[in-house]
């Protein structure tokens, strides 16, 4: 008798940066902009006698009377209170409930009272013995992974994936990061020892991934250059795998660290193997801030000049910004503004410092009375965190990261950062960029219509948008930016929107003024 399980992604409990119900938000089909890795990933794990069906709530509705015999939830923090809303229903309807992923590993105790089931870690050296006692229904309250070899790990299983509804695929090519920034889970989660898998791996998943009609893929690795010989020997093959691809070829998207800019063969390679985006954690231009957290590879570097290093090889760059640390005063947010608008950045994540519980910085504020029990420990939220700032109130923080966003993100102050990014912007030696992103897929279409929607506002403050597509023109190899640019922007503007947050008119205004000391200290913005 086959067993059945019902795997869930759920929904996130707010927009974000990189989610995608802008398209529901303006009348279209759901949508995903990445690939859920985690559903897919177990669904490949899992034996070929388990019946498996895969639901990502940001395109499709839970299935609350699935006749499964269990239901399996995976999910990060900005997912905990849909995890725990979905567990509890079904609980309430009889299904035993297991829940993974990085928020049950990290924070356990905020879960294990809403499952039958907790698996902590990566579950690799303990899915063998799960799925046994699954079939025999004598499973246990809590499974413990370890760090798992990737060598023998699973292809993920993407034919039952909603793939026609997500603009990125999605693929793990390492876990781990050997850096210690002390605000980051990573290395909790998944350790400082960097763990790859096989080159031959990498290009079946890829493989798959093609098959299934995705012509961006995400490369979900935590820090993609960190060990560069091996970057290299990757980025070889993603080179030679893509320029043997006949029906388009593929651009990838991914995370490093600022300091891969040193090396100009490493970013030459990632180019000619078709990354045309990075994110990259530049979080703030103050080196105090950085020293206190150890982001040493940002310290002591010209920032702006190493952007431009991608930039000159046909590369975008995704910049992380935080403002709250303890060396922010209260000029921090004209000092963001300012470095964000000197530089050829469309799109920055910008948030409160956070502490997620597992990190050095939550033991920290513990510590020093600093952390509140009301506050989030999402990472990216520019209006929670669940940290007590040293030089400003938590309210005077929210003040002015909502100023610093609304400036940001001002159409003309966005349209400005666009326009620079275009000038700035150098030749790739990868694969021509006509061949980019998922137009033969529903997707694609619905990413058009967004964009058009954006572009059709009668506000006079909007309307200067529609002047990128004319720059754009000027250098053809822009255009396919200029339309994720877009995209990310409407998500962002969708995001703000529904936290109460958008009220662009604020860019006209200085930042606020605080008191320290007793003393006011007024900001204003250069003419």
């Amino acid at each position: 008798m086959s067993i059945s399980i019902y795997l869930i992604n759920p929904a996130s409990d707010f927009p974000t940066y990189f989610s995608a119900e802008v398209f529901a938000g303006r009348g279209l089909n759901p949508a995903a902009f990445m690939a859920d890795l985690s559903i897919a990933t177990v669904a490949g794990m899992l034996p070929e006698d388990f019946d498996v069906r895969l639901c990502d709530e940001n395109i499709s509705p839970v299935d609350f009377n699935t006749p499964a015999d269990y239901i399996g939830i995976t999910g990060k923090v900005t997912q905990h209170n849909r995890m725990v809303a979905i567990a509890q229903e079904f609980r309430r309807r009889g299904k035993v409930v297991i829940i993974g992923g990085s928020f049950a590993s990290l924070s356990p105790d905020h879960l294990r009272p809403y499952c039958d089931i907790l698996v902590r870690g990566e579950a690799e050296d303990v899915f063998e013995e799960l799925c046994s006692d699954l079939k025999n229904s004598s499973w246990k309250e809590e499974y413990l992974g370890g760090r798992p070899d990737l060598s023998h790990t699973a292809i993920p299983k993407w034919q039952d994936y909603p793939n026609e509804r997500v603009l990125m695929g999605a693929l793990q090519t390492s876990r781990g990061c050997p850096f210690e920034c002390e605000f980051c889970d990573v290395i909790q989660y998944l350790g400082r020892k960097q763990r790859h898998k096989s080159i031959s791996q990498v290009l079946n998943e890829l493989d798959e991934l093609y098959r299934y009609g995705y012509r961006a893929i995400f490369l979900a690795d935590d820090n993609f250059t960190a060990y560069r010989s091996r970057a290299k020997e990757l980025l070889a093959a993603l080179r030679a795998w893509n320029s043997r691809q006949t029906d388009g070829k593929c651009w990838f998207t991914t995370q490093v660290s600022i300091d891969a800019a040193k090396d100009d063969e490493l970013i030459r390679m990632c180019a000619e193997a078709g990354i045309m985006n990075v994110f990259i954690g530049i979080e703030t231009p103050n080196e105090g801030s950085l020293k206190e957290t150890k982001k040493r590879q940002n310290v002591g570097i010209d920032l702006a000049g190493f952007i431009q290093r991608f930039l000159d090889h046909g590369i975008s760059v995704i910049g992380g910004m935080i403002v709250g640390f303890d060396s922010d005063g209260p000029d921090i947010f004209k000092r963001q503004f300012e470095f964000a608008m000197s530089t050829p950045i469309p799109i920055f994540t910008l948030g409160a410092l956070v502490a997620p519980e597992a990190t050095p910085l939550f033991d920290r504020m513990v510590k020093e009375g600093r952390l509140v029990s009301d506050g989030s420990e999402a990472a990216a939220m520019p209006w929670s965190t669940n940290i007590i700032p040293r030089q400003m109130t938590r309210e005077q923080l929210f003040e002015g990261i909502r100023w610093l966003c609304n400036s940001l993100y001002h159409p003309a102050a966005f349209a400005d950062r666009v326009s620079l990014f275009i000038d700035k912007l150098g030749k790739s030696a990868g694969p021509d960029k006509k061949d980019y992103t998922g137009l033969s897929r529903s997707i694609g279409i619905d990413a058009v219509r967004v964009i058009a929607k954006l572009l059709s506002s009668d506000r006079p403050e909007d309307k200067i948008l529609s002047s990128l597509i004319a720059k754009a023109s000027t250098k053809p190899e822009a255009k396919v930016y200029l339309k994720m640019a877009l995209i990310q922007y409407a998500q962002i503007r969708y995001m703000y929107e529904q936290g109460s947050f958008w009220d662009y008119q604020l860019a006209s205004e200085p930042p606020p003024t605080f008191v320290t000391g007793g003393a006011p200290i007024p900001i204003r913005l250069h003419n």
